[in-house]
């Protein structure tokens, strides 16, 4: 069976992602698709709106075969090292490719620039350096070094400027890293662009746009055009339940006292806290009534909003410098859910995977999957806050979904 592996947040499943989906399996020329995905938290430092095991059902539902989770370790970090955890994996399950949606939409212009970098590694950095030096922020750095690069040596490259295209990117540096044989392919995204506002009636819209209206309107009639019929299910039927979907907005006031909590100095034990920025993150949370006017006190030009996200995650979650040094690659395949093709793959691929497939969590000690669990239940017990008998499942006592 030929299996093309896809890196995913769901958050929510949308009709993009079901084009995705349907184009990776078609230009793989895949028998089934298996999905790493992000469990409680994301890459861009913020709580999934809904747990892993509902985004499981929404993938299994739409077309999945597999869904692995990826840890905690990488969901949360910066494009490099998320890229490597997912790469990692896909790989380790025995993917034949992997698929990305892309703003370019064409192989060549990636490939293209993996060597570019690659071949101009030094002078790369030093550019990188340089940039730095000058108060600008990393993820600028970045772009400035590449568009000098690309200036001196003239040929079709990808923009990366542009979210997806950073990760495509990333992820080809990995499996070239890794030594991967796995092949990539990527897709052009279609009508919504990442950062692009919802637009009421549109059949395509970002996850971001989606969010972004469920907390204007607080309806998910205003977003049901943008979803496969099973989406708005669970969506519907978790709100029923929780009156409210994650966000830090939601966990603001659990964030709030989590900070105040701590005096400055132990901030500077979790991970990506830096650079005397605990301090502001104290100072700020004590003066702030909510997570947006809290994040616009302690912006600035040298820290994205996406990476003070990142280490206001590793401090709710409780994860520490320490903790991050000591992982290096995945050490288990974590299964979430599978349908019946999926389970026939296994059945017939596991003796080919590197890594140890784990169903049964409770039974198994490991370090990074410990830290998934506690995440889990950090999550969990944020969203219960405020409800009175509805319960998430605990995370570690949970088996495979089987769809």
């Amino acid at each position: 069976m030929q299996a093309v592996g896809i890196v995913v947040e769901y958050n929510p499943f949308h009709n993009g992602h079901a084009y995705h989906l349907e184009q990776a399996k078609k230009i793989a020329q895949a028998d089934i698709a298996i999905a790493v995905m992000s469990g409680s938290f994301l890459q861009r430092g913020e709580p999934a709106m809904v747990d892993k095991w509902t985004r499981t059902k929404m993938a299994l539902a739409s077309g999945v075969d597999i869904v692995i989770e990826l840890p905690y370790v990488y969901s949360t970090a910066p494009a490099t090292d998320f890229a490597k955890g997912a790469i990692s994996l896909l790989s380790a399950i025995c993917c034949d490719s992997f698929a990305f949606g892309s703003e370019d939409g064409s192989i060549q212009p990636f490939l293209n620039t993996y060597r570019l970098i690659e071949d101009h590694r030094s002078e790369y950095n030093a550019l990188i350096r340089e940039s730095l030096q000058t108060g600008v922020s990393y993820p600028k750095s970045l772009h400035y070094a590449y568009e000098q690069l690309t200036q001196k040596f003239p040929s079709t490259y990808i923009n990366l400027g542009q979210p997806n295209n950073i990760l495509g990117f990333h992820y080809i540096e990995s499996a070239n890293m890794l030594g991967s044989g796995i092949k990539p392919l990527t897709i052009p995204r279609i009508a919504a662009g990442y950062h692009d506002a919802f637009q009421e009636g549109a059949s395509i819209a970002s996850a971001t746009g989606i969010r972004k209206a469920l907390a204007t309107t607080g309806t998910l009639q205003s977003v049901r055009d943008a979803l496969p019929n099973a989406t708005y299910e669970y969506l519907h039927d978790w709100h029923n339940h929780f009156r409210k979907f994650a966000s830090w907005e939601t966990f603001w006031p659990l964030l709030q006292f989590t900070i105040v909590r701590h005096t400055p100095s132990e901030l500077t034990r979790y991970a990506e806290v830096t650079e005397g920025i605990e301090h502001a993150l104290v100072k700020a949370a004590k003066t702030s009534d909510s997570f947006q006017s809290f994040m616009e006190k302690i912006k600035s030009k040298r820290y994205t909003w996406t990476r003070l996200q990142r280490m206001l995650t590793h401090i709710y979650t409780g994860f520490t410098k320490e903790q991050l040094k000591s992982f290096e690659s995945p050490s288990t395949i974590r299964l979430l859910g599978m349908s019946s093709q999926g389970q026939a793959y296994l059945g017939q691929r596991k003796k080919d995977f590197t890594l140890p497939l784990i169903s049964r969590v409770a039974a198994t000690k490991d370090n990074m999957l410990a830290v998934d669990i506690h995440a889990a239940e950090i999550y969990n017990l944020s969203i219960e806050q405020g409800t009175q008998q509805e319960k998430l499942p605990k995370d570690f006592q949970t088996p495979p979904i089987r769809f």
